[in-house]
């Protein structure tokens, strides 16, 4: 799929030294620094919509948006609205239509959902004030999309997880940065979920990533940037 007909899509996430995004329970652990928060907070300012998947949806509920009043201002006076457009990747959208993504902003909601989510279902959430969209019948369809967003004006696009979506993302060819601090912590478990998950790919499958810069904080983590190379890989396709 070309650049071109889809946004510049930035796998942004925190995980722990042994690769995992949360814990086993999956409710949501704290990783990142007051630094690194603030970083976040920081690229959330800079992207025009923030994306993340089922599971993060109906188990966290985030609300996604920036959280310093100056960034608000900034964006405002740059002529953008005060936070980027909160965007949804869910199969089944059985949400609760007074949460904190559907409602905390302002900020607008898009949902990407399949023929699962029953007419009652949406007109909840479109009451609620959300866009949504059917793109499949089963699975989400994610170049679909990432071609919508594009349409949309979403030139810039934050992935936020959680792994299946990472995954998911990764396998269509569709990231093309990734950004993750590595907390000075291990929570292991064979259930806890990882920054990719899935099914997993194949050695030749593998999504190769160029190294951009790697930074230290006080704290004892690490936040590493990386561009995919997607010239190692045929994943990609139109």
């Amino acid at each position: 799929m070309k650049l071109d007909e889809r946004p510049w899509i930035i796998l942004n996430a925190a995980m722990t030294a042994d690769g995992k995004i949360d814990t086993a329970e999956r409710q949501g652990a704290k990783i990142s620094s007051e630094g690194d928060w603030e970083r976040v907070d920081q690229l959330r300012a800079e992207v025009d919509a923030v994306m993340v998947g089922g599971s993060t949806l109906q188990k966290e509920d985030p609300r996604l948006t920036v959280k310093s009043l100056e960034l608000r201002k900034q964006r405002q006076l740059a002529g953008r609205p005060e936070n980027p457009a909160k965007v949804g990747i869910i199969s089944n959208a059985g949400m609760a239509p007074n949460g904190q993504f559907l409602n905390e902003g302002p900020s607008r909601v898009i949902l990407f959902t399949t023929d699962q989510t029953s007419a009652e279902q949406i007109d909840e959430l479109q009451k609620s004030g959300a866009c949504v969209i059917l793109t499949g019948s089963r699975v989400v369809d994610l170049r679909k999309a990432m071609r919508t967003l594009k349409s949309e004006g979403v030139n810039r696009l934050m992935l936020e997880g959680g792994g299946t979506l990472n995954a998911a993302m990764f396998a269509a060819g569709l990231i093309d940065e990734v950004r993750v601090y590595i907390a000075p912590l291990i929570f292991g478990g064979a259930d806890a979920p990882t920054l990719a998950d899935g099914l997993g790919l194949s050695r030749e499958q593998a999504v190769h990533l160029d190294l951009k810069s790697a930074e230290t904080h006080p704290d004892g983590g690490v936040l590493l940037t990386y561009f995919v190379d997607h010239s190692e890989t045929d994943l990609v396709s139109s």
